[in-house]
């Protein structure tokens, strides 16, 4: 969207590093039990109780049960599409292009404007994914220096360039470009900019180090993890949104920043498929605890001295065998978690990159409820009902005085 009218956004990858030391006793104890309901706002472990699971899914039940079908409007089409998306491009992606586009598929998605990890001599923009694919449009695009670029050409000659021409090449000959991961850098300036991201679902966890503690330390119980592997089941959408937070800092960004200049905001899933969490046997009194892209240096060891099912877990096993694993995030999760709406006329490269500029997009976790359909216009008081409307991201001059 762009900001004529400010949004307010709601509730995947792993941080690359989190220690399963700190905080220890807190974990285990938070692991342990469910906790009791606090007076203040729950935490993102305190959300993952089975209780608080079931009644998020009520919730989200009796929303779209207040859903209502309009009759369809003259105007463009609402296209579901995703931002910052990764498959195939680092050692820490676990997904596939071919596993995305059918995740897609399943999820409803339009459009997937890729973000691959900058890797040399690769191109990102002439050896990927382009074009309509059964029926889903990808964009190519990359994320480096902090941005996600997606330019209509190579810029491979480019990418080393200072700033300010590092951006005009980006956006030649309609190139987009969109600060990232606002967390990490609150104060940069916006100057030929196109937009910015106004929620990022990789920050949420980046700040949960506790509750993935917890979380883990749940694959070396028997008991706690066959709870949770049961709420995957019943409450997939309420686990992989517990961890979302309001993102104060980034429509506080958003806010400072739209005062002066026109700034498209869009939603980074930053989709990995790597939350793919694992129990791998060292021996039968110990495991190591991670995720499946991690290697085995970099994942952390756990023995029975601390968590005694762990024995119950290796009985029957090898060394190497992986005794518990749990899918958080397969693409289809991340996609409906959240979803940037593009309103275009139609599906293709040059009509989503023209919207997008234009501000002709919200954000909507659609997890809760299918937001599709959804209008906000300015419409003139004396306006015939098929006369003019401004839609999002549209500029209206106000008249002064009476």
């Amino acid at each position: 969207m762009s900001k004529t009218k400010k949004t307010q956004v709601w509730p995947r990858t792993i941080p690359s590093t989190f220690s399963l030391i700190v905080c220890l006793g807190w974990a285990v104890s938070a692991a342990s039990a469910e906790p009791q309901v606090p007076r203040g706002k729950l935490t993102p472990a305190e959300r993952m109780a089975p209780s608080r699971l079931k009644a998020a899914h009520e919730d989200v039940a009796r929303l779209r049960g207040l859903r209502q079908e309009l009759p369809r409007r003259p105007g463009p089409n609402d296209y579901r599409a995703i931002l910052h998306a990764h498959a195939e491009d680092s050692s820490h992606t676990g997904g596939t292009r071919p596993e995305m586009l059918a995740e897609a598929k399943r999820a409803g998605i339009h459009a997937i404007l890729l973000t691959d990890h900058h890797r040399p001599p690769r191109d990102f923009i002439t050896q990927s994914w382009r074009g309509l694919r059964d029926g889903v449009l990808f964009i190519p695009g990359s994320e480096d220096r902090g941005f996600l670029l997606y330019p209509t050409r190579s810029v491979m000659d480019h990418m080393a360039d200072p700033l300010p021409r590092f951006v005009e090449a980006v956006r030649a000959d309609g190139g987009l470009i969109f600060l990232s991961h606002i967390e990490e850098r609150p104060d940069h300036p916006m100057d030929g900019l196109d937009g910015m991201e106004i929620y990022n679902r990789h920050a949420d966890a980046k700040k949960d180090a506790a509750g993935l503690l917890a979380f883990l330390l749940k694959l070396t119980s028997p008991t706690l993890l066959r709870e949770l592997e049961q709420s995957l089941r019943d409450y997939p959408d309420e686990l992989f949104a517990a961890q979302v937070e309001y993102p104060a800092d980034y429509l506080a960004k958003w806010d400072r920043e739209t005062t002066s200049r026109r700034l498209t905001g869009v939603a980074a899933n930053d989709c990995h498929h790597n939350m793919v969490m694992i129990a791998r046997m060292v021996t039968p009194e110990s495991v190591r605890v991670r995720t499946l892209v991690d290697k085995d240096d970099d994942m952390r060891s756990v023995s029975a001295l601390l968590r005694p099912g762990i024995r119950e877990l290796t009985r029957g096993h090898q060394p190497g065998d992986i005794v518990a694993r749990l899918d958080l995030d397969p693409y289809h999760r991340s996609f409906h978690n959240v979803c940037t709406h593009i309103l275009a006329p139609e599906l293709t490269e040059p009509a989503i990159r023209e919207a997008l500029r234009h501000g002709h997009a919200y954000v909507c976790h659609d997890w809760m409820c299918d937001p599709t359909g959804f209008q906000f216009e300015w419409v003139p008081a004396d306006a015939a009902p098929s006369g003019s409307r401004q839609g999002m991201g549209d500029e209206v001059k106000i008249a002064t005085g009476g």
